[in-house]
């Protein structure tokens, strides 16, 4: 299903047929609908319909281009609204220095402020900025600055990543300026800008910025997707955006539907993360958790947190037989691998794994083993020669070339599960098909000698994985 977090249900567009806009947006497999407010009496519309109909949520706050009018009695009554029920965020707000419709001092004041209101209440915000991305940035920067626990009680019990802040909505940068904004806690949405023929740096996003980072949104009325460029949009159209996002990305629509709906969860409670999965589909390849256990603890893991994929929720609570496993599998055939790859270290529990491989080969099925290298030393015996046959495909977590930061990075003792992991290594490269050895992108790790190294001294194939 997939949720529209920025449309103006509000607006005089709709007041002919808005019922009617809501059924076909439910009928397209839009299951929830953002509701962002333009001003205070805006937002008290957005609170009245969302109570009306169950999948619209409702946002409070004052537009730029309303700021002229929004002085403390007008700001008192966004914070007063902010506790109502099925309010989940403090928007549309930001600054637009292209209309100027309102002083830009004006403009940077108000925003400050319910930047305030949002950190006080612990809520995420919807931020509009158009030709002024320094100013919206620097003003952001300083409400952290005085809020550094905005958003922690919104964040899941023993994650490592705090619950998102925010997004830019109708994102205008390019990736660089989106990975910033991403790193400051923030998500972006995009409209259907980017189905247009000159997108601007929309493609360029949905092209580079992985999906966890990105939302779904129509900014209904407005900005209508091909072949619909021209008339007045609506959420039933999501669908279309959403596809072309699947294109850029190389996902399939579902995979897109599914990420962006958990970001909506995690940025404003609408929705839910759906059950726990042992079997877990991507594109055209089946994933299969056996297990959230591992002998490392990497500090850019999230097992211990939300242990989620791609919107897949692998917090298992208990691990499967192989036989439940394979029953899930079906027919191998109908995916390009099957693949060993969860929140957990898969080899330990290597019976059940090498069980469901072979059942997999047996029926003429590829199969890929994700894995941090270290099975030899799980399993007290070299795995890799029980391997062969089963598996096409390993991709091992090389991380890092120096010992001591390959210990820091997978809180292991460093000089032993490196040695262990560059053995299993070689004996893979030696004994399967195809090996990978793969980095992830970690700004004080050396790419280039890692490539070196995988490439020279292994033998095998680098790759470099984004850091989400």
């Amino acid at each position: 299903m997939f949720i529209d977090t920025h449309a103006h249900l509000t607006s005089g567009e709709f007041d002919t047929d808005r019922s009617e806009v809501i059924r076909r947006a439910l009928d397209a497999g839009v299951s929830a609908i953002v509701n962002p407010a333009t001003g205070l009496d805006d937002s008290r519309r957005a609170i009245e319909l969302a109570q009306k109909e169950y999948c619209v949520h409702a946002c409070v706050g004052v537009h730029p281009h309303e700021a002229a009018g929004a002085g403390e009695e007008v700001l008192r009554g966004v914070e007063d609204l902010c506790t109502q029920p099925k309010v989940v965020a403090i928007g549309e707000i930001g600054l637009d220095f292209h209309y100027d419709l309102a002083p830009r001092d004006v403009q940077e004041r108000v925003f400050s402020a319910q930047l305030g209101i949002a950190a006080r209440h612990d809520l995420p915000v919807i931020i509009h900025t158009r030709d002024a991305m320094g100013e919206t940035v620097r003003i952001v920067r300083e409400a952290l600055e005085r809020f550094p626990l905005w958003r922690s009680r919104a964040a899941a019990p023993g994650s490592r990543f705090p619950a998102p802040r925010g997004v830019f909505h109708c994102f205008p940068g390019d990736p660089a300026k989106a990975w910033e904004l991403i790193n400051l806690g923030f998500s972006v949405s995009l409209p259907g800008i980017v189905t247009f023929k000159n997108p601007g740096h929309a493609a360029d996003v949905a092209r580079e910025v992985s999906a966890e980072h990105l939302l779904l949104e129509t900014d209904s009325p407005y900005l209508a997707p091909v072949p619909h460029r021209g008339t007045r949009n609506e959420p039933s159209r999501l669908p279309l955006i959403a596809a072309r996002i699947a294109e850029l990305q190389h996902l399939a629509v579902d995979d897109i539907a599914r990420t962006t709906a958990y970001g909506a969860y995690r940025m404003f409670g609408v929705g839910s993360p759906g059950k726990p999965v042992f079997v877990y589909r991507l594109k055209d390849s089946l994933y299969i958790n056996l297990t959230i256990r591992c002998n490392a603890d990497c500090v850019f893991c999230d097992r211990k947190g939300e242990a989620v994929i791609k919107g897949h929720n692998l917090r298992i609570e208990r691990e499967p037989g192989a036989r439940e496993v394979i029953d899930a599998i079906g027919d191998p055939l109908r995916y390009d691998e099957i693949v060993f790859c969860g929140y957990g270290e898969p080899t330990i529990r290597l019976d059940v794994l090498k069980e469901v491989a072979a059942a997999v080969k047996s029926r003429g099925g590829k199969t890929r083993l994700n894995t941090d290298g270290h099975g030899n030393v799980i399993n007290r015996r070299n795995i890799v020669p029980e391997l062969a046959g089963l598996i096409d495909a390993v991709s091992i977590s090389l991380n890092s070339t120096d010992p001591a930061q390959y210990g820091a990075l997978m809180r292991i003792d460093g000089e032993k599960f490196f040695a262990a992991m560059v053995e299993f290594a070689r004996e893979a490269v030696r004994l399967l098909p195809r090996v990978v050895l793969t980095i992830v992108d970690l700004n004080d790790v050396d790419r280039e000698k890692a490539r070196r190294f995988v490439e020279e001294e292994i033998g095998a194939t680098f790759y470099m994985r984004p850091f989400f």
